[in-house]
């Protein structure tokens, strides 16, 4: 372990900088979004007004909105854009400088987002905890905060993370052949945040087919996550829900070797 950080820390430091470099980016992405999760929260405060419910599926209107702010901001943290990077270098030939250098494809990418994603955490995680947890005082006039609950969550955010930044070299992988993933990734991220319910919680699906949902991949990004924040699960349900995301942690980290070993033979690029 402590060769591998001292061999890919220069990347986490790198990714760091390109992060702070590129601020203006990062603010304008961060409030479009922002904007996005107000919709969200405007909609369905006209649901729970025009409804004449205080719950509505065992969501109260503080809960909805909690859940709203709290999965923008896990999406946010556990944001990965892995799958655009390695289609990137994959279409214009850089990966085959790196084909060259001593370092695990899959490890340098991660540690340069390690430090994209300290950037965020410092930018955007204590004031969103914070304007959350001011709500609900607020709302409630109670103090809502559970420490384990939130620890928890934040256990659960780091394995979100890594879920989906191997995911998403999996499927960066595929510009071995498409070559352009530009389009598809556009397709693939509007799925994903429906079926990790960043959207819509799964808890409002149809039994059937919400019980297929938390099993996938995807529910691990988000609505796991939020769900233990929220204190919505009980001991065991929070401790299988940790089991899962571990094994999902497990089978794309060795998916994505397998995928790597298989197209690295065939390699073709358009450009380098």
């Amino acid at each position: 372990m402590r060769k591998i950080l001292r061999i890919y820390k220069p990347f986490t430091h790198a990714g760091f900088l390109l992060a702070a470099q590129y601020r203006v980016n990062f603010i304008f992405f961060v409030f479009g979004d922002i904007i996005r999760c107000f919709i969200s929260y405007f909609l369905w405060h006209a649901v729970f007004t025009s409804g004449g419910n205080n719950t509505f599926m065992g969501f109260s209107e503080v809960d909805m909105t909690v859940y709203i702010f709290i999965s923008f901001l896990t999406g946010i943290v556990a944001y990965s854009d892995g799958s655009y990077i390695v289609g990137e270098e994959i279409r214009d030939g850089n990966i085959a400088m790196r084909l060259i250098k001593p370092i695990r494809f899959d490890l340098a990418f991660l540690f340069q987002e390690l430090g994209e994603r300290t950037v965020t955490a410092m930018i955007i995680f204590v004031p969103m905890m914070a304007g959350v947890e001011i709500y609900k005082f607020v709302v409630t006039g109670a103090v809502g905060f559970n420490i384990w609950c939130f620890l928890l969550y934040l256990v659960s955010l780091i394995l979100s993370y890594l879920i989906n930044f191997y995911f998403n070299v999996c499927y960066g992988y595929s510009a071995f052949v498409l070559k352009n993933l530009w389009g598809s990734n556009l397709l693939k991220e509007c799925i994903v945040n429906f079926l990790s319910g960043g959207i819509v919680p799964l808890a409002f699906m149809p039994a059937g087919l919400g019980f297929v949902l938390n099993l996938l991949p995807f529910a691990s990004l988000t609505y796991i996550p939020v769900m233990i924040y929220l204190g919505m699960y009980d001991v065991p349900t929070i401790l299988m829900s940790l089991g899962l995301q571990v094994f999902w942690l497990v089978f794309f980290i060795f998916l994505q070797r397998i995928i790597w070993n298989a197209c690295v033979r065939r390699m073709s690029v358009q450009g380098g």
